[in-house]
């Protein structure tokens, strides 16, 4: 497998595990689970605004952005449709770029104004492990609250998205 096609893989499965984590979300109570709920939006959010500054990287463009979250907490569903045009971008870019396109080396500026330079690999990398990380965080809410969180392991997305993988 090139590093092309894994990264493809990957942005579909984070693409795949957002959409299971966002309905879980959904089926909380907003009345019932005020704080857990906003506690969970600013930790996606956070993920989508971090996705976001990636994008800028990634295209050698300015950002809007001067934290790696907002002050205003948007609400959910206008969150998730936000984080599908996201991943969808990511997919979009992933299916597009080539091996070599990936060890270019970007230099950019942080939001906190520090410099940093990562190639393009390094940087859809960084946003897959990001997710996944603050995921289990939003993971660990829904557990508190007695909800099962999505099993949104890699392994689970590839067998359920290619079931032939399941026969031997």
């Amino acid at each position: 497998m090139s590093n092309t096609s894994l990264l493809k893989s990957l942005f579909k499965y984070k693409a795949w595990a957002n959409e299971e984590l966002f309905s879980s979300l959904q089926q909380l109570d907003e009345n019932t689970h005020q704080a857990e709920l906003h506690a969970a939006i600013r930790t996606l959010n956070h993920i989508y605004v971090v996705d976001r500054l990636f994008v800028a990287n990634l295209q050698g463009t300015l950002h809007e952005y001067t934290a790696t979250n907002t002050t205003e907490t948007p609400n959910l569903n206008s969150l998730l449709t936000s984080v599908r045009n996201t991943d969808l971008w990511y997919i979009e870019y992933t299916e597009k770029i080539s091996e070599p396109e990936l060890n270019e080396v970007v230099n950019f500026t942080f939001v906190d104004g520090d410099l940093g330079s990562m190639s393009r690999e390094e940087m859809l990398a960084h946003i897959v492990t990001h997710g996944s990380y603050h995921r289990g965080a939003v993971g660990r809410i829904l557990a508190q609250l007695s909800v099962a969180p999505p099993r949104d392991i890699y392994s689970r997305f590839l067998h359920a998205s290619e079931p032939n993988r399941r026969s031997n």
